[in-house]
């Protein structure tokens, strides 16, 4: 009994490939991860002229003079780049912010916590160290 192997991508047609698709796949085969047949082979691209054709739209090889120099960015090019790097650096600087507002809160939370556990058991919880004994025991721990 012989078993068939599927094959792990599906062919697609030219109307399911998007503009990050299309990018991704151009930087991946001019990093050199990987050749354009294989690249057509790896996402199940119709044909290698399809990933030849995007390297000539959207690469950075400059086909006309058959140059590897990368071709300079257009004011608009280089424009649109820095609106999406701002926006982007504006929505981690949220995300940042949001995650030191929670953990300001959960500070506040587990102090009052522990204030409570300590009124309740009537048991000191927080340690208070004084600088000299820290001192001292690093001291004590290097001669050892």
């Amino acid at each position: 009994m012989r078993e068939t192997i599927e094959n792990k991508y599906v062919k697609r047609t030219q109307r399911d490939y998007s503009h990050a698709f299309k990018l991704s796949v151009v930087a991946e085969v001019e990093r050199g991860d990987v050749g354009i047949k294989a690249a057509a082979r790896k996402y199940g691209i119709q044909s290698h002229s399809t990933v030849t054709n995007w390297l000539r739209k959207y690469g950075n090889f400059d086909w006309v003079n058959k140059s590897t120099d990368k071709m300079p960015k257009s004011k608009d090019q280089q424009l649109l780049e820095l609106e999406q790097k701002v926006l982007l650096l504006e929505k981690q600087k949220n995300e940042l912010v949001k995650k030191a507002e929670i953990a300001d809160k959960k500070v506040i939370f587990f102090d009052m916590m522990i204030d409570i556990a300590e009124e309740e058991f009537k048991i000191p919880i927080r340690k208070k160290y004084s600088p000299e004994q820290s001192t001292v025991t690093k001291a004590s721990s290097k001669k050892a």
